[in-house]
């Protein structure tokens, strides 16, 4: 098998170092971009020759430009990156809407823009959307908003590199543990909300959302392009849980 060569900004915690971990038995030469240098160099060296690790804010746009310029050609790219808050829209600052809108989309924008530059025919660029991105969620707005416009961005991107030979397609996990969920997992209640209200009745691990994106980049999916999938053990059938009234109850029996 020839080499290919993947890029996974985001790589170095939860759902993206489980993807670097599968991208590379999957015989890929992984680079682990993130904006934890330290972390990055550490899961690279996990890996082992030939994986790399690389800085990388996708909120810095000739960060990203830097990385992919280095890496040169490339086969995959993967962004993880994203972040999220909590607040009512009307005593939400403006400043903190900003801050996950150009993490979660315009970051997105950044590594497509940048990623897209380089992608070889036959190449696949993943992103990692959420459940968020089709189920409202109170104090949720920034993040929701983010992930509905990336799905657009996802299928607008796939419609003009498709000519090249390049797919283009997004994961949309449910609840997954990871260092991102932790705050909301110590709340008390709110795990059990979101298994009540999935499916299959349990949590999703990084593993889970990993397989789906290697499948998005190899040629098993390779007339799949533009699209959404929802990794989330059924969330999506049935209503997201209360995560603002679990905060709300917490904070108000606090002392």
């Amino acid at each position: 098998m020839t080499e290919r060569v993947a890029v996974i900004v985001g790589g170095a915690s939860g759902i993206g170092w489980a993807t670097a971990q599968a991208l590379a038995t999957d015989g890929c030469r992984v680079v682990v971009a993130d904006r934890d240098r330290d972390a990055a160099t550490e899961r690279a060296s996990a890996l082992g020759a030939p994986h790399s690790a690389a800085w990388v804010d996708v909120s810095d746009e000739p960060s990203v430009e830097r990385l992919f310029d280095d890496v040169g050609a490339l086969d995959i790219a993967v962004n993880c990156a994203g972040f999220s808050t909590l607040g009512l829209i009307t005593e939400m600052p403006a400043e903190d809407f900003r801050a996950v809108i150009d993490v979660c989309l315009v970051g997105a924008f950044i590594v497509t823009k940048h990623a897209g530059r380089h992608l070889r025919a036959g190449g696949s660029l993943v992103q990692i959307s959420s459940l968020n991105g089709r189920q409202a969620a109170a104090g949720m707005s920034a993040y929701c908003a983010a992930k509905a416009g990336l799905s657009m961005l996802t299928q607008v991107a796939a419609l003009e590199m498709g000519p090249r030979g390049i797919r283009v397609n997004a994961v949309a996990p449910g609840f997954v543990h990871t260092p991102l969920t932790e705050p909301a997992a110590a709340v008390p209640g709110v795990v059990d909300d979101y298994i009540d209200n999935t499916a299959l009745g349990r949590a999703g691990t990084p593993e889970d959302i990993a397989n789906a994106v290697a499948y998005l980049c190899d040629s098993r999916s390779s007339w799949l392009t533009g699209e959404v999938l929802d990794i989330n053990g059924g969330a999506h059938l049935l209503r997201y849980p209360d995560l603002l009234g679990h905060v709300t109850r917490l904070m108000d029996q606090a002392p």
